[in-house]
């Protein structure tokens, strides 16, 4: 009686266990939004700008910042900055389709009127 928990083992071990086949999954592609308005919200303060630009709705559609973009410390509050980083949200913006934007500005920021014409520059109708 011993020995036949011992072959119960072995013909278990010589039998393969095979995996039951899986089906592949797919998964569906990500629609691309089509945003042709939407308003960019400028925050600009003394040691940084953010720049945040959403549809007209406030769905946050692209951002950026001056860290962001690639600046550290103390150049992150010049306007140059501000600039860049604004041309950076507003080139994935115009990536969803976005042409038209209105542009809300808070804080006393240096960066804040140079943001709003690197918005221009980069492509972006600015209505108010």
């Amino acid at each position: 009686m011993a020995k036949a928990p011992k072959e119960d083992k072995a013909q278990a071990a010589a039998q393969p266990t095979a995996k039951p086949a899986r089906k592949k999954e797919f998964r569906k592609k990500r629609e691309k939004k089509h945003v042709p308005a939407g308003i960019v919200h400028i925050q600009a303060s003394f040691n940084n700008t953010l720049v945040t630009v959403t549809d007209v709705n406030g769905n946050v559609v692209a951002w950026s910042s001056c860290g962001a973009v690639g600046f550290k410390g103390s150049r992150k509050g010049t306007p140059f900055a501000a600039g860049q980083a604004a041309g950076a949200a507003a080139s994935r913006a115009r990536e969803v389709g976005m042409r038209t934007v209105e542009v809300r500005v808070k804080g006393p920021g240096s960066g804040r009127e140079s943001a709003i014409r690197a918005l221009a520059t980069a492509g972006l109708q600015v209505t108010t």
